[in-house]
């Protein structure tokens, strides 16, 4: 090996424990023991140990050690906090000591744990939920697009004899509930309600969604459901979820409003017939009740021209295949005579060229000529 190779190999070498020196000299170890558990459980810094062999002042503060003692016991679960919550706003010394801080900890636990406000409380049904059986309704997957449009009428759910009803108190009531029993599928179903009332039809059906997601088969809630996708005028979805309340209707309750609403839903329709028999069904159902009773007296007075429409379609229908009928077996008809005539036209025209060119052959002139001679 020559010498200027063992040269460079020395310079390397040099150059490698120069910098592992420099890294040791910068590295502070002691930022790795500022901070141990206590006797009592409680993460306390290095300052604050009886004996150091530095000074207090000089500990470099530790990011490790600020994550570690942000996160504070918290309800029944460990929570991170930002630094700032732990340290007292108007004193400079409450950190120094364990004690204190853990008392401030504690005094901002209570009052974190503190309810807000009846006022500053939400009334909806969570976070809303990724999927239902019914997603695939128009009415549904447009839920973000529709327009808001109150339904007074609702008010009959919440107060059977008039529909006068105090809103404010009916959503204090509601907040009270969801305290009570924050995942209750009955409670989704009133807050869908009542945002029927107050005309939020997005909130609505997300609060009709989310029951539905616990409660698929829930007849109450498709009817509900039903009837915001039959004000918006989705026609077919609503006649589906109606019907599909009906099947899974307990046999113990009357199924009354499914058939008010059927007969409300074919009215729109135009089945006029249809729509009487369900309101009657309604009526024979839940006798007395006065939008029934009101609805089959439109439905009498109204003119029911839909089976003269239907006899009409019918006649002209049958009229026009007659008519297609005899113009297609007169084209057939001439199609297979034509054919014939100039087929016949074609072959005596060949005939005749043929017996005119054998009559002035050469050969037939010879002949001729041939006869003539013996002759």
């Amino acid at each position: 090996m020559s010498k200027k190779t063992m040269t460079n190999i020395k310079c390397i070498v040099f150059v490698f424990l120069y910098i592992i020196v420099v890294q040791i000299i910068h590295t502070n170890s002691r930022t790795s023991n500022l901070w141990k558990l206590s006797v009592d459980g409680n993460i306390i810094e290095a300052a604050n140990f009886q004996k150091l062999p530095y000074h207090p002042e000089d500990i470099i503060d530790d990011p490790i050690f600020n994550i570690i003692t942000s996160t504070v016991h918290y309800g029944q679960s460990w929570t991170k906090r930002s630094m700032d919550t732990n340290y007292c706003t108007d004193c400079q010394n409450v950190t120094s000591s364990p004690e204190k801080r853990e008392q401030v900890v504690l005094n901002q636990e209570t009052t974190n744990n503190t309810k807000p406000p009846e006022d500053d409380e939400v009334l909806d049904c969570g976070k809303p939920v990724n999927f239902t059986y019914y997603d695939n309704l128009v009415g549904v997957a447009n839920r973000l697009s529709h327009p808001n449009v109150p339904e007074p009428q609702v008010g009959l759910i919440f107060k059977k004899k008039s529909t006068d009803i105090d809103v404010a108190a009916l959503e204090r009531k509601l907040k009270k509930a969801k305290r009570e029993k924050p995942k209750s599928v009955q409670l989704y179903n009133q807050i869908g309600n009542f945002w029927r009332l107050k005309g939020d039809t997005y909130k609505s059906i997300e609060c009709f969604r989310r029951a539905l997601a616990v409660s698929p088969h829930n007849a109450e809630v498709l009817l509900n459901l039903a009837r915001v996708l039959f004000t918006l005028q989705y026609l077919d979805d609503a006649i589906y979820l109606t019907r599909r309340s009906l099947e899974v209707q307990p046999p113990d309750k009357s199924a009354w409003q499914q058939y008010f609403t059927l007969g409300e839903i074919f009215k729109a329709y135009g089945h006029y017939q249809e729509a009487s028999l369900h309101m009657r069904h309604c009526l024979h159902l839940r006798p007395g009740f006065d939008p029934a009773v009101s609805a089959l007296k439109d439905l009498e007075a109204t003119p029911d021209n839909n089976i003269h429409i239907y006899t009409l379609l019918i006649i002209v229908c049958l009229v026009l295949g007659v008519l297609l009928v005899i113009i297609s077996s007169m084209d057939s008809n001439l199609e297979s005579e034509y054919p014939e005539v100039k087929g016949q036209r074609h072959f005596n025209r060949a005939m005749a060229m043929r017996s005119l060119k054998m009559g002035i052959s050469p050969r037939a002139m010879r002949s001729k000529r041939y006869s003539g001679t013996s002759g």
